[in-house]
């Protein structure tokens, strides 16, 4: 098996190698192919993601054929905009001078894909690696072998197999690609084997990115007008448990709330859960025993089971859990310290909804801290006193879909950018160009030196123009005496 992962690279870079993969055409062929499979093959998709998870045709076509399609488009749309050579200004010392910022591919370039979004986690990375003009090495997740199966089965048939390779298998495959030398590592999934990237890839000085997860909370505050109560709840629920049942890094973990607001919060979250969240159909299952088995420990430790208000039930069989709320679960239970990745939801109470702030101050940087409020200076307060990859206002998840921002963590929740034009610079190397004649010379560059020369540079670094003119003028007046 190394052997052949060794020829699969040797051939991805022999390819980037003969140039193919740098032209705009290449490029744009890659990616109507890529929208022509997500449309040829949506059904063999959303079967896949119904085996490895359960997921419901529409949250397959809603979380990951769509938006992928949708980023595809993008790409397509933007593609020359991004290539083109970006022209800067340059400052007088170095007069005459022209200089731009050429993007050029990094070369061969390896994705380890996660399996809660197999689909869109494979493909929407790679659109950035397709767009910037590299060879590519995918490995999407051995955990959603389905979804494996049909990205190793169909990519080869609809792009450049000699420059876009998928290599299936488990952590012994992935340590083994670890072993080999690459451009750039791009990984989704847990801060634990994040760190096992960031290890391997020090050997040969790879550049990661890593993008990770972490606890994000959403706080809520007491909203006066009805229907944005309702409209809230919506989005929170959403957030929790239609969207892939809380498997997800960016779901919402746990709610701030004020103490006397969290009764009505909770009938008003068990009235959605009853209208929205009750058929196992309409849920994503867990993906495995595995993670069953984790979620189970949590919600069976005797102080988290205390505060169960709702939910709690438990079918081993199905891999399915029942929509849970916890009610002020014990701040260093494990369902408070890791990461939930399942559709248990704490409610933290705080006597005023401002101490949120100080809360989350005191933990690690989260992936996004989510906020449903009106009032203005919290949302200052939020984005000035906080640190998070992403914070977002009355709503939840929406955020990823958005081309325009850039998409990562900060600290333990990661680092580097992509979607859109982030995806594209995520993949790029920005390469300074700078271009001069032969026609001007300038002796105060060189020795020997005296204070006039000095005086010169003084006023050139410091743009004083007028002072560089009368010393101009003072040199001509002295040359010509």
């Amino acid at each position: 098996m190394a052997m052949d992962l060794e020829r699969v690279v040797e051939q991805a870079r022999e390819t980037f190698e003969s140039g193919g993969t740098r032209s705009y055409f290449w490029r744009r062929s890659q990616l109507r192919a890529l929208k022509d499979l997500l449309h040829e093959k949506e059904a063999a998709i959303c079967e896949a993601l119904k085996i490895d998870l359960g997921k419901h045709r529409v949250e397959a076509y809603r979380d990951e054929i769509g938006f992928v399609i949708k980023s595809v488009d993008y790409a397509l749309q933007n593609l020359k905009k991004w290539m083109k050579p970006e022209k800067v200004s340059v400052p007088l010392v170095a007069f005459p001078t022209t200089s731009e910022v050429v993007l050029e591919p990094l070369g061969v370039v390896l994705i380890f894909a996660s399996w809660n979004f197999p689909i869109g986690l494979s493909l929407e990375p790679l659109i950035g690696a397709i767009s910037a003009g590299n060879s590519v090495v995918l490995k999407p997740s051995e955990l959603a072998s389905a979804s494996s199966k049909f990205l190793a089965t169909n990519l080869p048939k609809y792009l450049d197999n000699k420059a876009v390779s998928v290599i299936e298998g488990g952590p012994l495959v992935g340590q083994q690609l670890l072993e080999q030398k690459w451009d750039k590592i791009f990984f989704t999934g847990s801060a634990r084997i994040g760190r096992i990237i960031m290890t391997a890839a020090a050997k040969h000085l790879t550049p990661v990115c890593l993008e990770l997860g972490g606890k994000c909370p959403a706080i809520i505050d007491s909203l006066s007008r009805s229907r944005d109560v309702k409209v809230a709840i919506n989005r929170v629920a959403g957030a929790k448990w239609g969207f892939c049942s809380g498997q997800a890094c960016i779901a919402i973990d746990y709610l701030l709330v004020e103490e006397k607001y969290a009764p009505f919060l909770v009938e008003l979250l068990k009235e959605k859960i009853k209208n929205c969240y009750m058929r196992p159909a309409d849920l994503t299952r867990i993906v495995n025993k595995h993670h069953f088995q984790r979620l189970r420990e949590i919600i069976e430790d005797p102080l988290v089971a205390a505060t169960v208000v709702h939910g709690g039930s438990l079918d081993q069989e199905n891999l399915y859990i029942e929509p849970t709320i916890l009610l002020d679960p014990p701040l260093d239970s494990e369902v408070m310290k890791e990461e939930i990745f399942g559709p248990l939801l704490p409610i933290i109470t705080l006597k005023k909804i401002g101490d949120s702030i100080e809360f989350l101050k005191g933990r690690p940087k989260p992936l996004v801290i989510y906020a449903f409020t009106n009032d203005e200076k919290l949302k200052k307060r939020i984005i000035e006193e906080t640190s998070s990859g992403t914070v977002t206002f009355n709503d939840a998840v929406i955020q990823f879909a958005l081309d325009t921002l850039p998409f990562g963590g900060t600290g333990e929740s990661g680092f580097g950018k992509y979607h859109g034009r982030f995806s594209f610079d995520q993949f790029s190397h920005r390469k300074a160009v700078m271009r001069r004649s032969f026609c001007l010379e300038f002796s105060f560059r060189y020795p020997p030196w005296n204070e006039r020369k000095l005086q010169f540079l003084r006023y050139l670094y410091s743009f004083n123009y007028i002072g560089l003119l009368l010393l101009f003028l003072g040199l001509k007046r002295c040359s010509s005496t």
